[in-house]
């Protein structure tokens, strides 16, 4: 069972304070998060030089976020049995090797099967970073949160800059960039991170199954799932309706980004403090889903799409941080064990969006995937209204 009355400090003193091996391993979140973003500009460079369809492109991301989420299930196992270390290095390794293998690739398909590759290694790496950092924090459970959101947000700024920049020279640049990058994560995790023991409790297949019968973690699980439809339309359907550059589409994602990370650190946890975690979810949610009705009436205007980008940013930072802290709140289960149930549904909501996005563009017209997305956001305000009676010990 989780302890969840321990004082939690929202300071910026206190969440920055923090001991060399939280600073490892958020370290290695923002390298793993520049993965993501490193992609993302070079989309329509990769359908256009290796001749697919948007939608062929986007199962880049669905492989990737599915595998992701299947393997969810496994990490505690996994983690219980060869220790949070050896599973944060061995997800590394997995990362460097089909992220090598992806910019050695010569057609869409062979990029989609190393991406799901990619996607296990990300989901060893995730999970477990995640309950590290919050083991090994300062400042109880949601400083630790807000420094991983913080870390995502860096991580997912830079990342489309630097992707934006190789991607000009090739498409294949990212890729290998993305290999180098995790080498020196696996370097600060190796070096930095002493061995942490191993969970007194062997956490068994079942486990992850058993935490989503508890009705709050499952409230906010289905949250998750129906907001990172709304999500992931967004990231990775957007640069196919710009019709950028890579250096403009890293750069357009570059400042999506930064007002991601400042709203993570800052703005979040002010309104958590003041508002409490569920009327902000509500607030926000909404708000979402007004930018992406935004983005489908302007679908063909350029100065449109980017400003509702940029301001998605903002809103997305505040989601993520809220959500994440609530679900670690929520649950009487281990936090990893809550983190892999969670993490399972949520990551399926993000596999579905950028295949359908891409495939309704085709069959209808590029505003339509931004409307279904809005029409799911919409849809998690109702999920969380409906279970807000199993929430009542969050704030």
């Amino acid at each position: 069972m989780m302890d969840t009355t321990k004082h939690e400090d929202h300071s910026l003193r206190g969440i920055f304070k923090q001991p060399k091996a939280a600073w490892a391993v958020a370290f290695a979140c923002i390298v793993a998060f520049m993965g993501l973003g490193l992609v993302d500009p070079i989309l329509p460079a990769i359908a256009k030089q290796l001749d697919a369809s948007p939608s062929q492109v986007s199962l880049l991301f669905s492989s990737y976020m599915l595998v992701t989420g299947i393997a969810m299930l496994f990490t505690g196992w996994i983690s219980s049995r060869i220790g949070p270390k050896w599973t944060l290095l061995i997800g590394l390794m997995l990362i460097i090797l089909f992220a090598f293998l992806g910019g050695t690739s010569n057609t869409v398909q062979q990029i989609i099967g190393y991406r799901a590759g990619w996607g296990l290694g990300n989901a060893l790496f995730i999970s477990t970073a995640l309950a590290v950092i919050v083991s090994v924090a300062s400042g109880g459970a949601a400083g630790a949160i807000i420094l991983y959101e913080a870390a995502i947000g860096l991580g997912m700024s830079v990342g489309p800059l630097l992707g934006g920049g190789l991607g000009s020279i090739s498409w294949r640049g990212p890729f290998f960039g993305v290999a180098a990058l995790m080498i020196i994560g696996f370097l600060a995790i190796s070096i930095l991170l002493r061995d942490i023991p191993k969970p007194k409790y062997r956490s068994s297949l079942s486990d992850p199954f058993k935490a989503l019968s508890h009705p709050g973690l499952f409230t906010l699980a289905i949250t998750a799932l129906l907001y990172n439809y709304g999500f992931f339309t967004l990231l990775a359907f957007s640069p196919f309706v710009l019709h950028m550059s890579e250096h403009e589409l890293g750069l357009v994602f570059f400042f999506w980004g930064i007002m991601l990370a400042i709203s993570s650190v800052i703005v979040a946890p002010k309104l958590m403090d003041r508002f409490g975690s569920i009327p902000t979810m509500y607030v926000t949610l909404v708000l979402l889903t007004l930018d992406l009705l935004v983005m489908g009436w302007g679908s063909y205007s350029q100065n449109t799409l980017v400003a509702a980008i940029v301001i998605a940013g903002f809103i997305l930072g505040i989601m993520n941080t809220v959500l994440t802290t609530a679900v670690m709140d929520v649950s009487p289960f281990e936090r990893s064990i809550a983190s892999s149930a969670y993490s399972f549904v949520r990551f399926t909501g993000g596999a579905i969006a950028p295949w359908l996005a891409g495939k309704l563009a085709e069959i209808y017209d590029p505003s339509i995937p931004f409307y279904i997305g809005a029409i799911a956001v919409i849809l998690s305000v109702l999920a969380l209204r409906m279970g807000k009676k199993h929430l009542s010990n969050l704030k």
